[in-house]
């Protein structure tokens, strides 16, 4: 049995639509067996798969193809993610956490005691 790619990667639950897989498939964003591929590539099972979204990669066997796309758990049954995948993606959270928490962003205006302390800042001798 064989099922296009872009069918498969929506029934996966990797994108909402077949639409968004097939742009993310032309993009260059998901490959098939280490190659760039198109929408309509026939996926076998046991092929390794790797879609790449914001910053995380995906690195995953074909487990099962589906028709419909199902819920979440179902979903699952799809694939199997090698374990160097998910070790990285995790490194990759860890990463992304530690830059947000060092970035010391203001949150919108300064308070009426925020700027009084500023005042005083600039205006000392």
């Amino acid at each position: 049995m064989r099922q296009r790619l872009d069918k498969w990667l929506w029934a996966a639950r990797f994108y909402k639509t077949r639409s968004l897989a097939a742009q993310a498939i032309e993009a260059g964003q998901v490959r098939a067996s280490g190659e760039r591929v198109k929408p309509a590539h026939l996926v076998h099972l046991n092929e390794r798969i790797a879609v790449r979204k914001s910053a995380f990669v995906w690195e995953v066997d074909v487990t099962a193809l589906s028709e419909r796309r199902g819920g979440a758990a179902e979903a699952a049954l799809l694939y199997r993610e090698t374990a160097q995948s998910i070790e990285a993606r995790e490194e990759a959270l860890k990463q992304r956490k530690a830059a947000l928490a060092a970035d010391t962003r203001l949150s919108g205006r300064p308070t009426k005691r925020d700027r009084r302390k500023l005042e005083d800042f600039l205006n000392e001798p």
